[in-house]
């Protein structure tokens, strides 16, 4: 049988690897997503395959995860939770399709990866597989009892490389861990599970890698320009740009200025609270510069819709449905919005705050006639019309308060108006009706 692994050459899945290919007596493939994560896959290949892999794919997927992951994702202004924007939650999917493609390739019956018993990403794999592959297996060798047993730490799987002579180096392990890719880099557990532990001290400034703290940022502000089509960024002060690149270009402007650093306590999709931090600064300018390009382009009822479907959109990306058919339904109601998202935003960067400089585009709903407080030129508003506008919105308020008063609404006793109480009048008896005249006899 063949089993395609999730393969990064480290510890975990070095002994990964080699556990699961003597437990199913397998043939190896390894597979490698380059994502953006900035680690040396140098020499990658010849440790997969001293390890005792038969291939190894590693394969750069930076420039379709900006366009079709990262970029579909932004336009539905998507935030868990109010601060997480997904950034391990997007590249899930798109490593587990690409590892689902070559397992078809190679005629491999299962997949397998290394994400732990407790968290969300064992889910996000696990779903775009039962979406796109229901016929192949899944291998989780941190959900094993077996596997765990023998592996409870890391001194346990350094003695295991070390027996089996495969090629790791065995580093002190940080303090917390970390997952880098182009969106952003995500920090958690070890010293990060106390929630108390100020991951922002001063002392803590090594841990960061895309930014640097606000307080060191430069003392003067930048203004970048982002240009928009259909709610896409196609061009950063004023050169066009692929996806990938205005990712790339973004992270640059704002870890220079200390922006989209992020620390939260938030629900995993398992059940428990997890403390996590981030940094993502071209994701924080790219989310900002969009809201601020919908502001004058788009209807208010169309924003309003959209806008009430964030919290269902980011949770979905959030639990790894991201192939599953309510979020492509969404997405099509969503991509149907941004159509006259067009024009440029100008932000200004400075010290880990982001600021909107101006706004403009030839589509823009915004009219300063219409809007101004002088006399309005267009004669597009009369103001009389507020009158029977704002009559017709307050009725059931006002019926509601001469049925049961105010109070009820918790209106002040010294305003409050109270209903006064009218004793109902007995209705009028109904009059029997005479009876008709009996009529003359004729003679």
């Amino acid at each position: 049988m063949k089993i395609v692994l999730a393969y990064s050459g480290g510890l975990d899945t070095s002994v990964l690897l080699s556990w699961i290919k003597e437990k199913y007596d397998a043939e190896m493939i390894c597979f490698c997503a380059n994502i953006g994560q900035e680690e040396e896959l140098k020499g990658l290949d010849k440790k997969a395959k001293a390890t005792g892999a038969s291939k190894i794919y590693i394969d750069d997927l930076q420039e379709e995860f900006a366009r079709d992951f990262i970029y579909p994702m932004m336009r539905s202004s998507a935030v868990y939770e109010g601060q997480y924007f997904l950034g391990t939650s997007i590249a899930r999917p798109l490593i587990a399709k690409r590892m689902l493609e070559i397992a078809r390739k190679e005629g491999a019956c299962a997949i397998a990866h290394g994400a732990t018993g407790k968290g969300n990403d064992q889910v996000r794999f696990e779903l775009t597989a039962a979406a796109l592959a229901p016929d192949i297996d899944i291998i989780a060798p941190w959900r094993d009892d077996t596997f765990r047993a023998e592996f409870p730490g890391r001194a346990e799987m350094i003695a295991y490389c070390e027996k089996k002579k495969i090629p790791v180096q065995a580093s002190a392990k940080k303090p917390y861990s970390m997952d880098r890719n182009l969106l952003h880099i995500s920090y958690e557990a070890g010293i990060l599970e106390d929630p108390w532990f100020n991951a922002f001290a001063p002392e803590n400034k090594g841990m960061f890698l895309l930014s640097v703290d606000a307080e060191d940022a430069p003392d003067k502000a930048e203004y970048v320009d982002l240009e928009f089509v259909k709610g896409d960024c196609v061009a950063v002060n004023g050169k066009k740009m692929s996806p990938l690149e205005v990712m790339r270009t973004l992270n640059k402007l704002g870890g220079k200025h200390g922006v989209g650093r992020v620390d939260m306590v938030e629900n995993r999709f398992v059940g428990m609270k997890s403390r996590g931090v981030y940094e993502t600064p071209g994701g924080s300018i790219l989310h900002f510069a969009h809201r601020q390009m919908e502001s004058i382009t788009m209807d208010r009822e169309v924003m309003h819709l959209r806008d009430s479907l964030i919290p269902k959109y980011a949770t979905l990306v959030y639990n790894g449905f991201w192939y599953a058919p309510e979020r492509l339904a969404l997405q099509a109601l969503i991509d149907e919005t941004q159509k006259n998202v067009n024009g440029t935003v100008r932000v200004k960067l400075y010290k880990g705050s982001i600021l909107v400089a101006g706004r403009k585009s030839d589509a823009s709903l915004y009219n300063p006639h219409i809007a101004t407080m002088e006399a309005d030129p267009t004669k597009a508003y009369n103001q009389n019309d507020a009158t029977g506008f704002i009559r017709l919105n307050g009725l059931r308020l006002r019926v509601n308060a001469q049925v049961n008063g105010s109070a009820n609404l918790g209106a002040p006793e010294s305003v409050a108006f109270k209903p006064k109480k009218v004793a109902a009048k007995a209705a009028p008896a109904a009059k029997k009706p005479k009876k008709p005249a009996a009529k003359a006899k004729k003679k």
